[in-house]
């Protein structure tokens, strides 16, 4: 198919463009790993200085082994030869002495930069909204945390460290070469402009090839990480998908195992190249420095001192040749941390966002509420969802003109259908997202306008699967007041109705729950999810169906627990079994994003409208038979 012209010449524009933005990003890149070593600019001068100490001994050898041929064995002077040798082995542990110094100073710079950008990219993710990790695959957040941040960190050791000992060696080395003898030293370079090809042309492979291995090892870790937690592993089993997942684990294993090999292989061809270059200008040096000596013209030690420093130049020229793929690869590095770093949170402190207290959060207020989620592109990166380009289409509205306000103490119940906008609405108290219309207000603020923080402290929330932590019992309850004491602890068990049983435990309160709990009854975890909001002691509580799922006797101990919760408290209720917010001062019936009834629960079944369908459909067969209902009240 032959392209039309206007549609190539846009390509070729397009190509262009691209290439321009990668060269501004990768100066803005350089430019910000300059940042990132600001605070280590001492370290990297001391740095500096060793590497040219270093330098300077290793170019003392070669003349020292000229002058132990000259004038020591030729010379028929052993004294010399053996102050001579004194001398290089003197050298040698100096020069031992500089590696460790070098090595030391490196591993400084290099951890502690591993240490800034991990710490800085893991407090940037905790940032981001809750929507960002709905879509994210974790996998992917991990190798940016480890692979990434170890690729980028190089940049300031090996490669930095390596660039300027070898600009200080063939520096010094071809200045003594010129004085040995000029005109070898000058036909040994001819070999030079040979370096050029093999690195232009294996810097850009192994840069795609680099870029393209950091993504195979992200999908890699992707699925390990879905797989081997407990929810992906009982997955497994009870579908029986083992030899399924075998395959699938394999086909990812061996797309990694395969870029391996092929950036294995380039990297051998290209320094097995550059090695060749140097083999023939090292046998240039000693067919023409041989005849020179046999002639006459040269004495055998320069031939010698030629020959080692050859070797110490053509190694160095290796080294800088390949330079270019070595900061192509740290780029790179460097570029995908820098990629998360710049992803904005969609829900971050507004200018001039104040904090609020719990005494003042003491309402809820949804004032004429629209919201639809946000589109990928707004909270995502594609490289962290493993696509090619972001889903830009706009996300159909949930809510439509919800208003409501829940009182101090009151208890406000949310019921409806599957998908009626309950849980979302539940998830805009706490600012797990913004609205795009309309206003959500605590305490007659907007939550747009109070920090992040002191917003979440005065809001409790507990979940129908309440995440527990892979830690005690001790320290998932902690985590809502760190500096709880032991008589705090066991008071929020007791009145989370769990106290007994965390008493029967084999450590007590430092026993292990298990990953997200999983040592735990669903009626335990709840229980305990509910002493860890006691603990908290929020001013408003949001519970989103936490008696879901549970069978009866579960369901009655944790009702008990919630109506301790609750008392005096601002609560908002999601609510799939009626019976347990029959004594709730407001309910809200929600039916596709709409608020289409709302009163108490004998108001609404004598309207007869959709609660009353509701309650039928759940109660008719069992005669109205409740498991009992929460209360705010005492």
């Amino acid at each position: 198919m032959v392209m039309p012209g206007s549609a190539w010449h846009g390509m070729r524009s397009f190509q262009r463009d691209r290439s321009v933005t990668k060269q501004k990003l990768s100066r803005a890149t350089v430019r910000r790993m300059a940042d990132f070593a600001k605070p280590y600019w001492r370290l990297v001068t001391a740095l500096l200085a060793v590497l040219a100490v270093s330098a300077v001994l290793g170019a003392v050898n070669p003349l020292l082994f000229r002058e132990i041929i000259n004038r020591g064995i030729l010379g028929k002077d052993a004294s010399l030869v053996v102050v001579l040798a004194l001398v290089v082995g003197a050298i040698a542990v100096v020069s031992a002495g500089t590696t460790i110094v070098q090595r030391w100073i490196s591993s400084r710079i290099g951890e502690g930069l591993i240490f800034d950008m991990r710490t800085r990219v893991f407090a940037h993710i905790q940032r981001m909204p809750i929507a960002f990790f709905t879509r994210t695959q974790t996998g992917a957040l991990i190798s940016r945390l480890n692979n990434d941040i170890l690729g980028a960190q190089q940049a300031f050791t090996s490669t930095l460290a390596n660039v300027v000992s070898n600009l200080l060696s063939v520096s010094i080395t071809l200045g003594a070469m010129f004085v040995l003898s000029w005109q070898i030293t000058l036909v040994s370079l001819v070999l030079l402009p040979l370096f050029l090809f093999p690195a232009r042309y294996f810097g850009a492979k192994l840069q795609a090839i680099t870029r393209e291995s950091y993504e195979l090892n992200a999908e890699m870790n992707t699925l390990l990480s879905e797989r081997l937690n407990v929810a992906g592993a009982m997955l497994v089993k009870l579908f029986g998908r083992h030899a399924e997942e075998d395959t699938a684990f394999r086909g990812r294993a061996g797309r990694v195992r395969d870029i391996g090999v092929t950036q294995a292989t380039y990297g051998v061809v290209f320094v097995a190249a550059l090695m060749l270059v140097a083999s023939l200008a090292t046998a240039i040096v000693y067919g023409w420095g041989g005849v020179e000596a046999v002639r006459g013209v040269l004495d055998v030690g320069t031939v010698v001192a030629m020959t080692a420093y050859l070797t110490r130049l053509y190694g160095p020229l290796t080294a800088l040749s390949n330079v270019n793929v070595d900061v192509m690869t740290a780029l790179v590095s460097f570029d995908r941390v820098f990629e998360v770093l710049d992803l904005e949170p969609s829900v971050r402190d507004g200018d001039g966002a104040r904090p609020i207290t719990r005494e003042q959060a003491r309402t809820v207020e949804f004032d004429h509420v629209g919201f639809r989620y946000p589109t990928a592109k707004d909270v995502s990166l594609a490289s962290l969802e493993s696509v090619a380009t972001l889903d830009t289409r706009q996300e159909k509205q949930v809510l439509f003109d919800v208003s409501f306000r829940a009182e101090p103490g009151q208890l406000v119940a949310l019921v409806g259908p599957s998908g009626a906008g309950k849980t979302t609405i539940s998830q805009l108290v706490p600012r797990m997202y913004d609205v795009q219309e309309g206003a959500v207000r605590v305490g007659g603020e907007d939550v747009r306008d109070v920090t992040l923080e002191s917003l979440r402290d005065v809001v409790g929330v507990v979940t129908q699967d309440a995440h527990m932590f892979h830690d005690t019992v001790r320290a998932n309850l902690a985590y809502a007041k760190p500096d709880a004491s032991e008589e705090e602890l066991w008071e929020a068990l007791d009145e989370a109705h769990i106290g007994e049983l965390a008493r029967g435990l084999p450590d007590g309160l430092d026993t292990v729950v298990g990953e997200r709990g999983y040592r735990l009854s669903g009626g335990e975890k709840q229980r305990l999810a509910i002493a860890r909001l006691l603990l908290k002691a929020p001013s408003i509580v949001v519970l989103d169906e936490a008696t879901a799922h549970l069978d009866s006797e579960s369901e009655a101990l944790v009702q008990r627990a919630l109506r301790t919760a609750l008392a005096g408290r601002t609560s908002l209720v999601i609510a799939h079994r009626l019976s347990t917010v029959r004594e709730a001062d407001l309910i809200l019936v929600l039916d596709e994003g709409r608020v289409v009834e709302r009163g108490t629960h004998r108001d609404l079944l004598a309207r007869g409208g959709l609660y009353a369908e509701l309650y039928r459909t759940q109660f008719a067969p069992q005669g109205d038979q409740s498991t009992g209902a929460l209360t705010a009240s005492p």
